[in-house]
């Protein structure tokens, strides 16, 4: 005689619905006040942005977005006269407070260099990650948990502990200060954590797909490229997500081996200085730029990258 045990699914009840819809719009609240203050911050006067109390209403200026793109020379009033109507927004405001524009900032370039640099290691460290997830979930590689614990390890180590050897390393190389030394670095950081994660992704790809293509005649490399690669997409893209936060928002390399050609846009923003001390709107303008790249592709890939969080979280 067998016996048999049901498991019944107990419902949360309404007033544990409200206590974690509570906490949960709490905690967004509470992350999301810093962004809303640095984007106010990038709309007020550099006066305002100081003044204390904090200024909570204020008149709004797009001040701080001039100084951001443009480097400014201080005048005397005669000269300024002396250049007849303002040609622009900017070149009205600044003259306001006996200033010319004398040319671009360097925020563009910094900025190309972040996506150039970002995007192209995110890119890297997929493809290698894919490629690797796929040998170590398909194939009997020798001591396969002891490299995949190897390749994790890389991952332990702050980046300060190994930032001074990659200095020395990327001098002698001549890749100091060179967006192909950054999406070098970046690609090395990242490969651990994509091959990790789709890892797991693979895993769950049923292996008679492919035999099944190539008992049609499909190669193994067709049938990874028919087969699994389109399953795997949810798992690509979340991927995709976690490396290009990290070499977007990384700034001790960034700041250690750049300097000029290929410096982004995290140590560069910092720097941005003022008449009189730190130009508070321009850096807040700069940082509000900044994360409208990131912000973008996450929401494009929100559905993903919530499946990539919780995949394997529930299984039969």
């Amino acid at each position: 005689m067998s016996l048999t045990t049901a498991h019944s699914v107990v419902a949360p009840s309404a007033n544990s619905k409200l206590i974690a819809g509570t906490i949960i719009v709490a905690y967004a609240l509470i992350s999301i006040v810093p962004l809303l203050w640095i984007f106010a911050t990038s709309f007020k006067t550099p006066p305002d942005s100081i003044a204390y109390p904090p200024k909570i209403v204020f008149q709004p200026s797009v001040e701080g977005y001039c100084n951001l793109f443009t480097t400014r020379t201080r005048q005397t009033p005669e000269y300024i006269n002396s250049l007849g109507p303002a040609t622009g927004f900017c070149d009205e405001t600044v003259r306001k407070r006996n200033m010319v524009i004398a040319g671009p900032s360097n925020f563009m370039p910094r900025f190309v260099n972040s996506l150039i640099i970002a995007f192209g290691s995110t890119f890297c460290a997929v493809f290698l990650g894919t490629l690797s997830a796929y040998g170590f979930s398909r194939f009997k590689v020798p001591l396969a948990d002891d490299l995949l614990f190897f390749i994790l390890s890389t991952r332990m180590m702050p980046p300060i502990a190994v930032a001074i050897p990659i200095y020395l390393m990327y001098r002698e190389l001549g890749l100091s200060d060179t967006a192909l030394g950054m999406i070098l670095l970046y690609t090395a950081v990242n490969v651990s954590l994509a091959v990790w994660l789709l890892k797991g992704f693979i895993d769950e790809i049923p292996r008679e797909y492919e035999e099944a293509a190539m008992i049609d005649g499909y190669t193994r490399l067709q049938a990874f490229w028919r087969t699994v690669l389109p399953q795997a997409t949810t798992g690509i893209a979340a991927t995709a997500i976690f490396c290009l936060i990290f070499a977007w928002n990384e700034y001790a390399f960034a700041a250690l081996l750049t300097s000029g050609t290929a410096q982004t846009a995290p140590p560069f923003i910092p720097t941005i200085i003022g008449e009189g001390g730190q130009d508070w709107p321009a850096v807040a303008a700069g940082t509000t730029i900044f994360l409208v790249p990131i912000l973008v592709f996450t929401i494009l890939l929100r559905k993903q990258l919530l499946r990539g969080i919780t995949f394997g979280a529930v299984r039969k």
